[in-house]
């Protein structure tokens, strides 16, 4: 049966999705709200969408909106989430999930005790190079893992000062600094999106800017952050190992690949570039980015991206990879010749939610796992803060059965 949704937030991000959620058979209508009521009446116009509310509470307190999807800075998550599940929506929330220990714990106790649906859109559940991964690992081809790396980065002059200065105002500088390891899902997320464990110890390294533009400044910083880069190194229950890195200046063409992978197994591994992807063994090694690359989907000059930095738009028009094929085949027809994006996840992640709200089943990345893919970094941030104390990771458990 299909549902209504409202998007909270009408930002550069959730203009993609409002599209997706709109021409998914299984969703009836969507409205939007904004804190600048314009770009929420622009962004109906624009994709043809139901409606708009005035507010979030607006929104929260009309019954006929059955789910929500939280676009907003990424900072502000945690108790607008809450506050959805308390009203009774289901929720799907843009990463990361929330920014501290107490604000995920909020989040697990609000979907165990309401049974609603929550999901975290992380693109990298359906990276090229996660779902390869994934599958050699459930085929045993990596014999045991106990190594992987993730790397987020990501270039601020690469979209991130466009984005920023288009959300954050005349006070966008103090935001911009948003600290790199509460923004670790895309990394953490590839790695564990593939390899079944969780981390439960970190010790993390934080490089301070030098760029001095005010941005990564700690007395402009309203999170009194001065870290751009950041490195972190996480022990995994069962064993093993995964490095962390989320750069925000770094020499590197995010536009082409903006998170990049590694797996190490005591039977093979993986390892990926900008544009070259290998799988490896004793005996040599086959190159498989004919596998792992997307192609687009839409020009960078489609008018559903006009409002998308010029710098970020290529994340937003790639499509399926070849590995991709088998999961492909349950995508509706009807979100198939529409753009996607952050390679190829982008009509994943609206099916995923949409089929785990109708079936009343946990979507892949539910809350659960969300957090898994969250709180190592948040404390990962705590430890470079003390200069690298080791420090221990709590852990949410498993999901309900429903």
């Amino acid at each position: 049966m299909a549902f209504s949704m409202g998007l909270v937030g009408a930002g550069q991000f959730a203009g993609q999705f409002a599209t997706l959620f709109h021409h998914h058979p299984g969703v009836s209508a969507v409205h939007v709200t904004d804190v600048v009521p314009a770009r929420a009446s622009d962004l109906a116009a624009s994709a043809g969408l139901a409606g708009t509310f005035d507010t979030f509470d607006e929104m929260l307190a009309s019954p006929s909106i059955d789910a929500v999807a939280i676009f907003t800075q990424r900072w502000t998550h945690g108790p607008l989430v809450v506050k959805a599940l308390r009203a009774g929506k289901h929720v799907y929330s843009a990463v990361p999930m929330a920014v501290s220990v107490e604000e995920i714990a909020a989040i697990i106790d609000a979907v165990r005790e309401t049974g609603l649906t929550y999901m975290m859109g992380e693109t990298s559940y359906y990276n090229p190079a996660t779902v390869f991964a994934r599958q050699k690992l459930a085929a045993g081809e990596f014999g045991r893992v106990f190594y992987g790396e993730g790397d987020y980065v990501h270039d601020m002059d690469l979209g991130f000062y466009e984005a920023y200065q288009y959300s954050g105002g005349e006070r966008w500088k103090s935001t911009a600094s948003y600290p790199p390891l509460l923004y670790p899902t895309h990394s953490i997320g590839g790695v564990l999106g593939a390899w079944p464990t969780h981390a439960v110890a970190v010790s993390a390294i934080g490089v301070s800017d030098q760029r001095g533009d005010g941005v990564f400044d700690r007395q402009v910083s309203q999170f009194d952050n001065d870290f751009s880069n950041a490195t972190a190194l996480f022990e995994v229950a069962g064993g093993g190992s995964m490095r962390i890195n989320e750069f925000r200046r770094v020499g590197y063409p995010s536009h082409l690949r903006e998170s990049r992978f590694r797996w190490f197994g005591t039977e093979g591994s993986f390892e990926q570039l900008a544009r070259t992807t290998v799988w490896q063994t004793r005996e040599g090694y086959e190159d498989i980015s004919h596998l792992i690359d997307t192609h687009a989907t839409a020009s960078v000059d489609d008018p559903a991206l006009a409002h998308v930095a010029p710098a970020l738009r290529d994340a937003f028009v790639s499509g399926y990879a070849e590995i991709h094929a088998h999961d492909r085949a349950r995508i509706p027809e009807e979100l198939q010749g529409l753009h996607n994006g952050h390679e190829g996840s982008h009509h994943f992640l609206v099916d995923d939610f949409v089929r785990a709200v109708q079936t009343r089943t946990l979507p892949p990345v539910n809350a659960w796992q969300a957090a898994r893919f969250t709180l190592p970094g948040v404390i990962a941030h705590e430890s470079a803060r003390r200069g690298g104390e080791r420090l221990m990771i709590p852990d949410m458990g498993q999901p309900n059965a429903r």
